[in-house]
């Protein structure tokens, strides 16, 4: 099963947790976040492939459709993704592999066509690293615990075979850290929650066991308040280390039930009446990327 799919099962259990008057809240805000193109929106409001990732997740979590005529036009107009950075490329893929098959086809839109598929697998190749991995920096030597997760998420998406995939492992390897975390990059002294969680979903999907220890190392970055810190210095915990970081757990079979109070009245404190969640305390705007976490989050409560 895809990293897409994965999370998509979990955050669909959010909404009995939510209760139908919020979660008519949710849809409603993230719809407000769609594009004239049909895409959604970034903060500033401008249509954008990353943002859309989480608006359409969201929906389809909530079990709405967005527009998908709409949406599948302006996908197409990306192409093979020739003018798009690593993230944006990985996101055209993501985006792509959310299509249903068999929906209303008008001009302009239908599932993902096999050239165009090839097109974009190859060109994550450019962003592949000589350590096997790969770097949301082109050019770069050494890989990143992001881009190692992204990069094999697109295939996955494409339904691409990744060559030389067993590769990705020693290149994680290199991001261990010494207090037992992983970092985004090497050579790093402690490790970070989102790189530590995207490292033990990688071992997982490369049919690996990461060292028990690194689940514990999980739970240790708890604020006293509830929710995740992005890493053990971090002042205060944030929306996207917490649902990253219970997927992991989750993933590794490491219970959080003793914490799963204040970890929900730390999701509470994030919530908005206008439909969305912030992404921190000291977070004042709203978007479409943290209301997908927060569904996220809480589907793992759910549980």
């Amino acid at each position: 099963m895809s990293f897409r799919l994965e999370m998509l099962q979990v955050a669909r259990l959010a909404p009995g947790l939510l209760g139908e008057d919020a979660v008519s809240l949710v849809e409603s805000f993230i719809r407000t976040h769609q594009t004239p193109e049909g895409a959604f929106g970034d903060r500033e409001g401008r249509a954008d492939l990353y943002y859309t990732v989480f608006g359409l997740e969201g929906l389809l979590a909530l079990r709405r459709q967005p527009d998908w005529p709409a949406l599948t036009a302006w996908l197409r107009g990306f192409g093979g993704g020739e003018s798009l950075d690593f993230v944006h490329l990985c996101c055209l893929a993501r985006c792509w592999s959310a299509v249903p098959a068999g929906h209303d086809r008008k001009p302009g839109t239908g599932t993902l066509d096999a050239a165009t598929a090839a097109a974009i697998q190859y060109r994550l190749g450019a962003w592949r690293t000589p350590d096997g991995g790969f770097n949301q920096r082109a050019g770069a030597s050494t890989c990143t615990a992001y881009g190692c997760l992204l990069g094999w998420a697109a295939h996955f998406d494409l339904k691409a075979e990744l060559p030389a995939a067993d590769r990705l492992y020693d290149c994680l390897q290199s991001l261990r850290t010494p207090d037992g975390g992983y970092a985004n990059e090497p050579g790093l002294p402690f490790g970070s929650t989102p790189a530590t969680a995207a490292a033990v979903s990688l071992h997982r999907h490369l049919r690996r066991t990461p060292d028990a220890a690194t689940g514990q190392w999980l739970l240790a970055q708890q604020h006293p308040a509830g929710g995740f810190k992005a890493m053990p210095a971090a002042p205060m915990p944030d929306l996207l280390s917490t649902a990253v970081a219970l997927h992991a757990l989750d993933g590794m079979q490491v219970s959080f039930a003793p914490w799963k109070e204040p970890l929900l009245d730390f999701i509470d404190t994030l919530w908005s009446a206008e439909g969305g969640f912030h992404g921190h305390w000291a977070d004042d705007a709203l978007d479409v990327e943290y209301t997908y976490y927060g569904l996220l989050a809480l589907g793992h409560l759910a549980l």
